[in-house]
């Protein structure tokens, strides 16, 4: 809304000017930002109306602000996931990386399963480590026995 103010000769807003959303934010962020102002009684409608402000696109759902306020109501400070039974451990170590190197070195044509079934571990998180981790490619290839394809390995860098 614009006023005229009576001894200034140019329009003036009465609004307040917003800053534009910021660009890059954390749910963490957004979750502290919900506890801040659910523990001074704002409802989770204006707390998605004020995130929606500052945050943009990128804010948390309105379902969200609700099961945070409450989760925040009902005694939960943390603004991090808790870790649920049943989820996966955490496979890839510098250890479980080293002795995969180590594998390799000694054996260049060693399979990916055969690392998996060595360390004990899922044939993907092998895989992972030797292909994004590690960022060694398969260079040479042959089938043996009809079963396995054998590898030999170098690294790009």
């Amino acid at each position: 809304m614009a006023v005229r103010c009576k001894n200034a000769a140019r329009w003036h807003s009465s609004s307040v000017r917003m800053v534009p959303p910021l660009a890059t934010c954390t749910k963490e962020e957004q979750r502290s930002v919900i506890h801040i102002l659910s523990s001074e009684g704002v409802k989770p409608i204006e707390i998605r109306r004020r995130l929606k402000v500052h945050y943009g696109d990128a804010c948390l759902s309105l379902r969200k602000v609700y099961e945070w306020t409450w989760k925040f109501m009902n005694g939960i400070s943390s603004v991090t996931d808790s870790l649920r039974p049943g989820q996966a451990h955490p496979v890839v170590t510098p250890e479980a990386i080293t002795a995969v190197v180590a594998i390799v070195k000694e054996n260049r044509r060693v399979t990916v399963n055969e690392i998996a079934a060595y360390l004990d571990m899922s044939c993907g998180s092998a895989h992972h480590i030797v292909r994004d981790v590690l960022q060694f490619h398969k260079v040479f290839s042959k089938l043996r026995d009809k079963k396995y394809l054998r590898f030999s390995f170098y690294s790009s860098s």
